[in-house]
Formats: C-alpha cells, sequence, structure tokens
C-alpha cells in the first residue's frame, strides 16, 4: 500500500483488489496532495459567498470576468468522439443491470452516476467502478434469475459523473486526511479506463456537479491537466460536460467554459438541483419563498431566462446545450394514465429542441424512444450549435424573479415529506435512486422538497386555505404521512424510516437548511461500512 494512504474498511474486498492497486491509489494520493488544499479554500469561499447573499448583497454577473463575456473570439473545443451527437442521453447508477441496460438503451451516451442517484456506500462506489471496467472491455454480461443481461454491439457513449466538490470519500484518507469524493470518483474511473476508451476510439468524458464558482472549474481544468500527463495521454483528450444547477453558477457560464475551453462538452440545465438552489442561496429574502413544488416549472420566468442563456452562452462558444431530465417513468398498469404523462414528456422535449437544446436526459429506456422522436423531427443535424439565440437578452433581475403562479397546498406540503421521508430512508439504505408515483427521484427532488418546508415554516407562509406553516404542523403531517412511505418506497427500513423522519424534523426548526442532506446522512453510511466519521457534523 501506498505510504500516508489508508482504507478504513473491508467491504467488497474483491472490488477493493481489483480496483485500488497500487498504481491507481498512488494516483489518488497525488491527486489529493496536489489539490486538496485547493478545494478547501473554494468550500470555504462558498461560505463567505452565502454570508454575503444573507446580508443582501445581491447575486450578480461578475464584474472582473467583463472581459470574457465580451470577447467573442474565443471557443471551446470540437466534441470528443461519440459527442458530436447527444439528443437523448440516459442518467443512472453505476450497477452492473443498469449498466447494461443503458448502454443498450438506444440512447446516444449513458451518463453512470456516483453522484445524485448513488447512495455513496463504499460497496456502490467501488464496485460500480468494476462494473464501468468490465462495460468498457465489454466483459460485463452476466446472467440473473434466468435471464440473459449482454451488451449490443452499439452502445451508448459513456460518460461518468463524480461526487461534487463538496463531499468527502471517509473511508479513503491519505496523511489522515478524507479524499475528496470528486477526485476518488475521477481518479478511479480515469486511471484505470482511460487508455483504454482512447483505442476504442473514445475517451475520458465526465460531467461535473454542484459547482458555484469559476474558480472551482478552473480546479477542474487543472486536475484534467495534471491527470492527462501523469498517465501519458495528450492534453485537451478529457471532456467534461458542466451541469449548471446552482444559482451562482447561472451568473457564471460563460467564465465557467472559459476555464474549462480546451476539456469543455458543453453544459447542461440540472433543473431539479437548480431550484434546490436557488431556495437554498436566497435562504435570508422573504420575496424568494416558491408555491408547490408542481408549480415550479420550466416556463417560470426565472427557469425560463436560465435556459435561454445557457443555450446562448454554449452556442456562442461552439458547445452542446443540455437540456433536463424527464423522471416519468412508464405506469405500466393504467394505460389512460401513462399516455398523460408521456405526452407531457413530449411537450418537455419540445420546448426543449425548440429552445434550441442540443439534447436532452431520460431517467428510464423506455422514455428513450419519445424523446428521440421528439428530436429527430426537430433536429435534423447531430446538434444546434448553429441556432446562436442572438435574440436572448438576460439580465441577472431575470435570473432572480420572483414571479412564479401557484400557491402553497396541503397536498404540496405532503408531497415534499413523502419525497423526502422515502428518498432519505432509502439513502440511508444505500439506495440513491427510488421511484414514486412514477417519478424516478434522486437527491435533488428529496433537496427540493427539504428546503421548500424549511422555507415556509422560516416565513410562516400560509397555505391556500390561510393556515399558517408552523414546525409543529409539519410535524403532524410527517406523522400522518411517515407510516405510508413503505407503500411508496417498500426498500426503505423501519429504522432507516426513523432517522429520516427525525431529521426532517430538525430540519424545519433549523435558523438555516443545511447545505446538503447527504452530507448530513453520510457518517450513517460510514457507520455502516466499519468507519467512525469524524469528519461530518452528525445532525442527530
Amino acid at each position: 500500500m501506498v505510504a500516508g494512504v489508508q482504507i478504513h474498511t473491508k467491504v467488497a474486498q474483491d472490488a477493493q483488489s481489483e480496483i485500488l492497486t497500487d498504481g491507481a491509489v498512488a494516483f489518488l494520493a497525488a491527486l489529493h496532495r496536489t489539490f486538496e488544499s485547493t478545494r478547501q479554500s473554494l468550500l470555504a469561499a462558498r461560505d463567505d459567498a452565502q454570508r454575503r447573499f444573507d446580508s443582501g448583497v445581491p447575486l450578480d454577473f461578475p464584474p472582473e470576468t467583463a472581459h470574457i463575456r465580451a470577447e467573442p473570439s474565443w471557443h471551446c473545443a470540437p466534441p470528443g468522439p461519440g459527442l458530436e451527437d447527444r439528443r437523448v442521453e440516459i442518467t443512472g447508477p453505476t450497477d452492473r443491470k443498469m449498466v447494461i441496460n443503458a448502454l443498450n438503451s438506444g440512447a446516444k451516451t449513458f451518463m453512470a452516476d456516483f453522484e445524485d442517484s448513488s447512495a455513496p456506500t463504499f460497496a456502490n462506489m467501488i464496485v460500480g467502478q468494476v462494473n464501468l471496467r468490465d462495460a468498457i472491455n465489454r466483459q460485463i454480461d452476466f446472467s440473473s434469475g434466468g435471464k440473459q443481461y449482454k451488451l449490443s454491439e452499439n452502445t451508448a457513449v459513456l460518460l461518468v459523473r463524480p461526487r461534487g466538490w463538496h463531499l468527502d470519500e471517509t473511508r479513503v484518507t491519505v496523511d489522515n486526511t478524507p479524499i475528496s469524493g470528486s477526485l476518488f470518483d475521477f481518479g478511479l474511473y480515469f486511471y484505470t479506463n482511460a487508455h483504454e476508451l482512447i483505442k476504442r476510439g473514445s475517451g475520458p468524458f465526465f460531467y461535473l456537479p454542484k459547482m458555484e464558482h469559476y474558480l472551482e472549474a478552473r480546479l477542474w481544468n487543472d486536475v484534467f491537466l495534471f491527470s492527462q500527463s501523469y498517465i501519458g495521454i495528450p492534453h485537451n483528450t478529457i471532456r467534461a460536460t458542466v451541469l449548471i444547477e446552482t444559482l451562482p453558477a447561472a451568473f457564471q457560464m460563460e467564465e465557467i467554459l472559459f476555464e474549462l475551453r480546451n476539456h469543455s462538452a458543453g453544459l447542461n440545465c440540472g433543473r431539479w438541483d437548480y431550484i434546490f438552489s436557488a431556495i437554498k442561496k436566497r435562504r435570508a429574502d422573504r420575496s424568494a419563498v416558491l408555491p408547490d413544488r408542481k408549480d415550479v416549472t420550466m416556463t417560470v420566468p426565472f427557469m425560463d431566462a436560465y435556459v435561454r442563456l445557457l443555450i446562448q452562452t454554449c452556442h456562442r462558444r461552439k458547445v452542446a446545450a443540455m437540456g433536463g431530465m424527464s423522471a416519468q417513468i412508464p405506469i405500466k398498469d393504467d394505460p389512460k394514465a401513462n399516455e398523460v404523462a408521456m405526452e407531457k414528456v413530449r411537450a418537455d422535449k419540445l420546448r426543449e429542441v425548440t429552445a434550441g437544446h442540443d439534447g436532452t436526459w431520460i431517467a428510464h429506456p423506455l422514455i428513450n424512444q419519445i424523446a428521440r422522436k421528439v428530436f429527430d423531427e426537430n433536429m435534423l443535424g447531430p446538434n444546434q450549435y448553429h441556432v446562436r439565440r442572438e435574440d436572448v437578452k438576460v439580465a441577472a433581475a431575470d435570473l432572480l424573479s420572483s414571479n412564479v403562479s401557484g400557491k402553497i397546498t396541503e397536498d404540496g406540503i405532503r408531497s415534499n415529506v413523502s419525497v423526502a421521508l422515502a428518498y432519505c430512508g432509502a439513502w440511508i439504505g444505500g439506495n440513491g435512486c427510488i421511484p414514486v408515483s412514477y417519478l424516478m427521484e434522486d437527491a435533488a427532488t428529496a433537496e427540493i422538497a427539504r428546503v421548500q418546508l424549511w422555507q415556509w415554516v422560516k416565513y410562516s407562509s400560509r397555505l391556500d386555505t390561510g393556515e399558517q406553516i408552523t414546525a409543529p404542523y409539519v410535524d403532524r403531517i410527517i406523522a400522518e404521512q411517515a407510516p405510508g412511505v413503505q407503500k411508496i418506497a417498500p426498500s426503505v427500513k423501519d429504522d432507516h424510516l426513523k432517522i429520516a423522519t427525525k431529521y426532517l424534523m430538525d430540519q424545519v426548526r433549523q435558523q438555516w437548511p443545511s447545505e446538503f442532506l447527504t452530507s448530513d446522512l453520510m457518517p450513517y453510511l460510514s457507520m455502516a461500512d466499519g468507519v467512525e466519521d469524524k469528519w461530518h457534523r452528525s445532525v442527530l
């Protein structure tokens, strides 16, 4: 083992021995020792920025980078092999069956997710790396329950989403400090597979989540330069698409592309996390209270402005402007309800392709056909980089518009409570992606549910009936909804539901909402892996 590196758990020993080779671990240690101090300073800068927002300083486009936004001549790198046409991308966790089904789905690309649709148990993280390696080498076929799972001849192009900068990998320490979850996920995948991917005519392609500042994009670019040199491949081989899923990042899209320009594959509308971030970043602004989650659609003014600015920015710089997730899954036992749900998917995808998006996200292989048909009929070439959207003029006030029609209803509160309890309970049990009411829910929708409940209690919002929303009122709804959680999420265990219930009751009483439920609940996953988590604040 590499000096200074400790692996604190014995789970998934076979996978550990295959993936955590001395060479891979030495690379992880090099990444940590080179970049950890910068990561920590950027996380501290997030806290400083939040304090400014809380004091009333409004979000705006950074004045120090006005020259980058104004300069028309710079463009991003051309698409990596297989990334010219991304009209439908499927996303999901890295379990073996999902990887095979997604790669075979007919979608153009598959984003294998170590982030919001995966609960980061050590087994999930390390076995997921084995599954991706085996898929790349076409050695992933297996049988289960009498059914064969086998890769088809022409599979989707693979992209990987590591965890965000804020998450630690608590089961692996370097010099007695946990390694960044981002660097752990990126580093293992890159070190294990980059040469093989290039040999097979593809490349190491990534999605980068949860960034809040262009300096965080600069850090990723520095990691890419270091990593390519370390394993001896040409600079600018990596391609990365950044999810614009935080409110501060929406004001820095040009700068984020500029920092990553030689490795950039575009931007994506991470719509659910963006709503979560909009509530969280404007937590001290009473005027930013939103109605029921179902009313915060892509056509409300602040979301529409974000979409239009993203498309204009990407096409100005000649990269992909990717649309958001359709979380619907087929309703097999109710054809009428299924047709209504699928019509919503069609309308959403038509809005995206008409606006100028180059592709879209789906969560289930059976949705591919619907999304593909809409894009095939309305996007005749491989992309829409030529749709410049020069008509778009988005000001800071547009991105901060509080003009959102809708009400706060008891049904909305019950829905938020059920989703938050079901997701948190499932996550503690090691499942980061669950179907609820025929929607595939991941951490992002649970986060919206959590912070909306907090926001409504914080500002003593009123229901459409006139009743005031208080912490005891939410407690009552939690008590009424909790017994039904295991009907909608049968995998949730009783003790995990109790933890989720106490967590949600605690959250609505805080002065400010926690940054991420995944950080709050991480100690439970660490403990399940036999590791004392000394680095995350225990919330209970």
